[in-house]
This record gives C-alpha cells, sequence and structure tokens, in this order.
C-alpha cells in the first residue's frame, strides 16, 4: 500500500475503473454468448434481435475506452457474418431449387440451339451441293 497521499488516490481510482470496465467487459461478452447461443439453436428472429443488442453493447464498450475501434469493428463483423450464415441457411434449400430449375432450362435452350444451328447448317450444306 503506497504511502504517499496522491498515490493512494490513484489506486482508488484504478479500483473504480477497473470495476467500470469489468462491468462493461462483462456485458458485452454476455451479449456476444446470448447472440451466440440464439444461432446455435436456430432461432433467426432471436438471433436478430440478440445481434443488434450485443451490436450495441460492442459500440459501448468500444466508446468507453475498453476496446478499441478495430478490435469493436472486427467482433461485428463475426456476428454479421454468423447472422447472415445462419439466415441464409434457412433460404439457401429455396434458392439451391430454384438455381437447379434455371440452370436446367439453359442447358435445354443451349442443345436446342446447337440441335438447331446444325439442322440449318445441313439445310444449307444441302441446297449449295
Amino acid at each position: 500500500m503506497p504511502n504517499i497521499k496522491s498515490a493512494i488516490k490513484r489506486v482508488k481510482v484504478i479500483e473504480t475503473k477497473t470495476a467500470r470496465n469489468n462491468s462493461i467487459k462483462s456485458g458485452y461478452k454476455s451479449a456476444v454468448k446470448k447472440f451466440e447461443s440464439a444461432v446455435e439453436a436456430g432461432n433467426a428472429e432471436e438471433a436478430q434481435k440478440a445481434f443488434v443488442f450485443a451490436t450495441k453493447k460492442i459500440d459501448q464498450a468500444c466508446t468507453k475506452g475498453v476496446i478499441v475501434k478495430n478490435t469493436a469493428a472486427r467482433k461485428k463483423s463475426s456476428l454479421a457474418k454468423k447472422l447472415n450464415a445462419m439466415t441464409a441457411k434457412g433460404t439457401k434449400s429455396e434458392k439451391a431449387t430454384k438455381t437447379e430449375k434455371s440452370a436446367k432450362t439453359t442447358t435445354k435452350s443451349t442443345k436446342t440451339t446447337k440441335s438447331t444451328k446444325s439442322t440449318k447448317s445441313a439445310k444449307a450444306e444441302k441446297s449449295e451441293e
């Protein structure tokens, strides 16, 4: 324990700031955990709400100086990727079905076009002879 008055005050101030920082850090970590549990559960609506809350908590921690700006951006980006991947899984089967149908249609029309061209060229050659 320090003997000098200003040093005693610094210790007291540091303890106060450390408690505040730990509280903020704990709050944003809890928010991130809630979001991740919602994503794992597959609940898109709850995950969306938790994402908004976690983003808010991360921004608050950044504003208070608990985490650095780039760290906050990286964490938010990571959460957004998880949310987008989760929501994409739900609609992926619908999109895949549509894509497969359009691919089949494209190949059919391509085959038709090729056969039509070859038929026309064959007729043109016959007429030239």
